[in-house]
């Protein structure tokens, strides 16, 4: 096991695949290392369900960091292509945490499910001596939806083209700005960069930018670039497939302000998580449409690369078949320290 972040491949071939409770025919898509979500088939309704963790960081301010934890909960179940139509959640809140703040933070967690169409459905919340922020309860996000449409998230195939919309980074980015602007500031980053960068937190979401790609046009996969960041989005979407990516770098966006905080950090912004920033594989004759259709949204979406016969991704003139070690993680331990 890693020592921090998710689990890798081997741990999880060797410790949680063999043991998966109850084999039943109704789990279509069971857990899989690098697949997003989960899909059940009962009786011709499906349902395509996602489990996260709820990291709450009260520096955001509590409404704002409530829509930001929704979204990263919902962006699992999106990527199928459908829109998460019920939620369950927990809350394990610290002592310290009033009224007002969580009504803040339910606040923005109501809006955002409202304004999406999803409706919460059960949860629990309390707290307990020993929780702490930010890791303070977990997220179920389920789509009630027709089996037959759901984008798979092992489905990307020869020939495809690769997109991929606003870039590596920008959650990252735009928490560091967001926590340690003074730190960054120490680094040589200017106030405008660092407000810049905290502004693209309020991008962090995919939901809208996932189920339009799947209106538009055939698509093949769907994968939302978190831990490991975009390159490692691209290395578990070719193993699941069993496919080559190859990637142009030069060809992705890059959000304003996300180059300066990441070189600030020392951390690549390829490697570092980047929730809300989706890769979608789709065959050369919907491509197109459903580039367009995702700009149309205002969201940046490009052609990064294509697959090809093979195994593993091709990127910088190197070869991956691992996700890499997120470094994003032992940035954010340093500057917890020294803040």
């Amino acid at each position: 096991m890693t020592d921090r972040g998710k689990i890798d491949r081997t741990f999880f071939a060797d410790h949680i695949a063999p043991r998966l409770g109850a084999e039943r025919e109704d789990v279509t898509v069971e857990p899989t290392h690098g697949v997003d979500f989960g899909l059940l088939d009962l009786d011709g309704t499906g349902l395509a369900l996602a489990t996260d963790p709820i990291s709450v960081l009260p520096a955001l301010g509590f409404e704002r960091a409530g829509r930001f934890a929704l979204h990263v909960a919902l962006s699992d179940v999106a990527v199928a292509g459908v829109t998460p139509t019920h939620l369950a959640i927990s809350f394990a809140l610290p002592d310290s945490v009033t009224d007002e703040q969580f009504d803040a933070l339910w606040t923005g967690i109501h809006e955002e499910c409202e304004s999406l169409g999803t409706s919460i459905v059960t949860g629990h919340t309390a707290r307990y001596p020993g929780a702490e922020f930010p890791w303070v309860g977990a997220a179920t996000a389920m789509a009630a939806c027709d089996p037959a449409e759901v984008v798979r998230p092992d489905g990307a195939r020869p020939g495809d083209r690769l997109l991929v919309t606003r870039g590596p980074a920008v959650e990252t980015a735009g928490l560091f700005a967001s926590l340690y602007p003074e730190q960054l500031g120490e680094r040589g980053l200017s106030p405008e960069t660092v407000a810049d960068a905290a502004e693209g937190l309020d991008e962090v979401r995919l939901v809208r930018d996932a189920v339009t790609a799947a209106e538009a046009g055939e698509v093949s996969a769907m994968h939302d670039a978190t831990e490991g960041g975009l390159l490692g989005a691209f290395c578990e979407m070719a193993e699941s497939a069993g496919v080559r990516f190859e990637i142009d770098e030069s060809a992705a966006p890059m959000r304003s302000g996300v180059a300066a905080v990441c070189d600030a950090l020392g951390v690549d912004p390829w490697t570092v998580t980047s929730s809300g920033t989706l890769v979608i594989a789709a065959p050369p004759e919907a491509a197109e449409a459903v580039r367009g259709a995702i700009d149309a949204r205002g969201t940046p979406v490009a052609e990064v690369g294509e697959v090809v016969e093979g195994t593993g991704v091709r990127f910088r003139d190197e070869e991956w078949t691992e996700p890499p070690r997120d470094p994003s993680w032992d940035a954010y331990a340093a500057l917890a320290e020294s803040g």
